[in-house]
């Protein structure tokens, strides 16, 4: 009785059922159904997990830029100390070489001035002999 009704496309399956489709290609169906099945929540797994790892990095990368931005904020920090430490440096060397000329200068003129106070001292004792 199965196979006469095989012919018009009709058949019947291990429950007794009619079936349209061939009791194999039906099965096969069914797998091919929950494999599919099985093959779409994998993915959607994945694509919660891709969205969660994005998520993440994407968390990290905004860590990082904060840290980039205090370094480069530090690192500007530092180099303008380190120019505001040249420039005293600088202006300090400027006050020793001020300062230096000047006590050159004063002491030309101490000496200029002890010359003068020992000429002086022998005029007075000179003239003092002569009275």
């Amino acid at each position: 009785m199965a196979d006469p009704l095989a012919k018009y496309g009709i058949y019947i399956d291990d429950l007794s059922k009619i079936r349209v489709l061939e009791p194999e290609i039906a099965n096969q169906t069914n797998k091919l159904k929950e494999e599919c099945k099985n093959f779409v929540s994998k993915i959607i797994e994945f694509q919660t997990n891709s969205d969660e790892f994005i998520e993440i990095i994407d968390q990290i990368a905004n860590e990082v830029e904060k840290e980039k931005m205090k370094t480069i904020g530090t690192r500007n920090l530092l180099r303008s100390i380190e120019k505001e430490r040249d420039a005293q440096k600088q202006q300090i060397q400027a006050q020793i070489v001020e300062k230096s000329m000047e006590l050159e200068r004063l002491r030309i003129q101490y000496d200029s001035l002890k010359k003068i106070e020992m000429e002086q001292l022998e005029t007075i004792e000179q003239l003092t002999k002569i009275n």
